[in-house]
């Protein structure tokens, strides 16, 4: 079935554009959510001033989305998470972690724009899809590192299970 967007609908198409969709997508979603109409030839006037407004938004979006790749492109986080002594994580690392991270350093990216195939299981380091949109991606560099005691802290966990000057010797 042919029908005329009347606004934006992810997926599919932009306002004004006329597109094929199965009857019962566009009985029982398109036309009911007011998202579509009949493609005649008075609507398709109707659209056209906001098939402009909608392409020049697009453009915009693209446009913004391109320079946040170019300032995700050398970015490196570093996430610290505990792990045993061969290096494998107790837990992983996946896409709400790397995202949290890059969220830290002030580049506002959300888990669902991470593409990691796998889950992270070793302290490594990896090179991470960050897709923003079709055909809009990049790499960021995600350092894994384990968390644990610093060299002050050891002295500081010694002094205090060490003598504290009341033990008696019996």
């Amino acid at each position: 079935m042919k029908l005329l967007l009347t606004k934006d609908v992810s997926k599919l198409g932009i306002v004004g554009d006329v597109v094929e969709v199965s009857a019962g997508y566009a009985r029982n979603y398109l036309l009911p959510s007011r998202l579509a109409t009949q493609p005649t030839p008075a609507n398709m006037r109707a659209l056209a001033e906001e098939r402009a407004k909608a392409e020049d938004r697009r453009r915009l979006a693209h446009e913004a989305l391109q320079e946040q790749a170019a300032k995700l492109a050398d970015v490196e986080v570093t996430i610290a998470v505990p792990a045993n002594e061969e290096g494998v994580l107790y837990g992983s690392v996946g896409p709400r972690e790397v995202a949290a991270a890059l969220r830290e350093e002030g580049h506002g990216v959300h888990e669902s724009l991470i593409d990691l195939r796998t889950p992270i299981k070793r302290l490594d380091n990896v090179l991470v899809d960050v897709v923003l949109a079709e055909g809009i991606s990049t790499k960021v560099k995600v350092w894994v590192v384990r968390t644990g005691v610093t060299e002050g802290d050891e002295e500081g966990a010694d002094e205090e299970s060490g003598d504290d000057g009341d033990s008696r010797d019996i």
